[in-house]
């Protein structure tokens, strides 16, 4: 006999499915049902799914509930028989009117869902109930969720808690991560981290994907513990590793900025691929970035447009605005200012301050858009209301504009005290000229004084300018020809103009000590910088 033949022949018969056969066979429908499960599963016999579906159908036409939901179960899955939702919802009907449980899951489900069937939350919350009063936990789950989002059944946070408690202390992880949730958030129970970490935790153990993730999330940020980047890496990767995009994306995140051996840089790449890959638009953005500057990756302008443009897609803001600027300037893509404005608008709307702050600036140049001050005001408004300091300062310059319909001295000088406290180099001079000219504001020297030296400190060229002025003439400040000197040097090597007219008109004024000890000083500086 050839190889082939020989592997053409039939495993042998066991003597359990001759005996099961003959069972079948003399009208049993328990043995036509086992029969049935040997043929489909190969069990002792060659698999035959045809005559498994001949035998099934014998048991089920005799009112065997097991078999009917064995049929539900190959018409739901198209398991032997072509896929067909009607006759699977018919099966299962069969056998959850017999109470058969699972039969009654099933049907549930595909009721809530309106697989073959007309969608009835009602009739689905009939169904799971009486899977739940049998104790199946993946009904009792459901229940819970039907009174949580009050879909199927009032919502009700105290039921909806009663409900994934009964299947949580089943073991159910979904029931578990759900009661987790409710606990931490107080919603049906009493308020409770303690509680929120243990179910937690026994759901991410029974190996749930979002509890893996979001006790990585705890580890990773230091909720209710400690941070533990080792920790969070291992749950992580749990999570990841089930394909769950949103672990494998903060995978990624942490092996990309981590410190010392747990940095990975080629291994955080991979995760972002992957978790992009699966639709993450976070992942799709940091991947459009990596390739527009070059970072781990080969610089590529037309790989970063096309990554962003999927997770724009999706509307994620950042890759909007990113696409937006790639797109403004043809970079990787055609150059379109009209659909550069478009996406720029998209992003603005989600509340992407970088979008709006740009959006303000067009407006207020009128840089592809008709020039209109109260519209630059609206969309600078809504990114300094978000604490964007180059938005609060542009705000106050608004309304500093002298002749402008949004003029009003006391709102600038408030936007300017926010965006100034925050370090905005151009808004603490610009507090420092109002307090300097007494506008707006009573003059006040000392504290024009104060606002220009944090600018100065900053490298603001005109603060260290009008810094060595004041020390020059003793308006505001000692008169001390030194520190004129010291603030118009910098305002010099800044660019600032007339700065050396005036650092000139200081050294004359110097006496031989003081001319002395600028020229042991730059020695100093000309040793140092060799």
């Amino acid at each position: 006999m050839s190889e082939r033949a020989a592997s053409q022949v039939s495993p042998p018969l066991s003597a359990d499915y001759l005996r099961v056969r003959a069972l079948a066979q003399g009208g049993s429908p328990a043995a036509q049902h086992r029969l049935g499960f040997m043929l489909f599963n190969g069990d002792g016999v060659a698999r035959d799914p045809a005559q498994a579906l001949i035998w099934y159908l014998k048991a089920a036409y005799a009112g065997l509930d097991h078999a009917q939901y064995n049929l539900g179960v190959m018409y739901q899955r198209g398991q032997g028989v072509e896929q067909d939702d009607q006759l699977a919802v018919h099966w299962y009907t069969l056998a959850a009117e017999q109470g058969y449980c699972a039969a009654q899951y099933n049907l549930g489900w595909m009721v809530a869902k309106g697989k073959g069937v007309a969608e009835d939350v009602n009739l689905a919350r009939y169904w799971f109930t009486k899977a739940a009063a049998q104790g199946d936990a993946g009904a009792q789950n459901n229940i819970g969720m039907m009174y949580e989002t009050g879909r199927g059944a009032p919502q009700d946070w105290r039921l909806a808690a009663a409900w994934y408690r009964k299947a949580a202390e089943q073991g159910y992880a979904r029931a578990q991560y759900n009661l987790a949730l409710r606990y931490e958030h107080g919603q049906g129970v009493a308020q409770d981290a303690g509680q929120a970490a243990i179910w937690l935790r026994k759901a991410a153990e029974r190996g749930y994907a979002p509890a893996q993730f979001s006790l990585g999330l705890r580890c990773d940020k230091g909720q209710d513990m400690e941070p533990d980047a080792d920790a969070a890496i291992g749950w992580y990767r749990r999570a990841a590793d089930q394909g769950h995009a949103s672990a494998q994306f903060n995978l990624a995140l942490l092996l990309d900025g981590a410190a010392g051996p747990l940095r990975n840089e080629a291994l955080a790449l991979d995760w972002f691929r992957k978790a992009a890959a699966l639709g993450h638009a976070g992942a799709q953005d940091h991947l459009g970035l990596s390739h527009e500057h070059g970072n781990g990756v080969a610089q590529d302008a037309a790989l970063a447009a096309a990554w962003y443009a999927k997770a724009a897609a999706q509307g994620f803001p950042s890759a909007q605005y990113h696409l937006a600027l790639l797109t403004e300037h043809g970079r990787g893509v055609p150059a379109d200012p009209v659909q550069a404005l478009d996406w720029l608008r998209r992003a603005a709307a989600q509340g992407h301050v970088r979008a709006q702050f740009d959006l303000g600036l067009r407006y207020e140049t009128g840089n592809g858009v008709a020039r209109d001050d109260a519209a630059a005001m609206a969309w600078y408004r809504r990114a300094a209301d978000k604490d964007y300091v180059p938005a609060q300062f542009m705000v106050g310059a608004l309304y500093d504009r002298p002749g402008a319909a949004e003029a009003d001295p006391v709102q600038a000088q408030a936007w300017y005290l926010k965006a100034a406290a925050q370090g905005h180099a151009r808004a603490q001079f610009e507090l420092g000229l109002r307090y300097d000219a007494g506008r707006g504001v009573a003059r006040d020297y000392e504290a024009a004084y104060a606002w220009y030296v944090r600018a100065a400190r900053q490298g603001h060229a005109r603060a260290q300018f009008n810094l060595g002025l004041m020390h020059s003439s003793g308006q505001g400040a000692r008169r001390d020809l030194l520190a004129a000197y010291a603030w118009l040097l910098q305002a010099v090597q800044g660019g600032e103009p007339g700065a050396g007219q005036y650092l000139a008109q200081v050294c004359a004024r110097m006496n031989p000590a003081q001319l002395s000890h600028i020229d042991r000083l730059q020695a100093e500086l000309s040793h140092n910088a060799s």
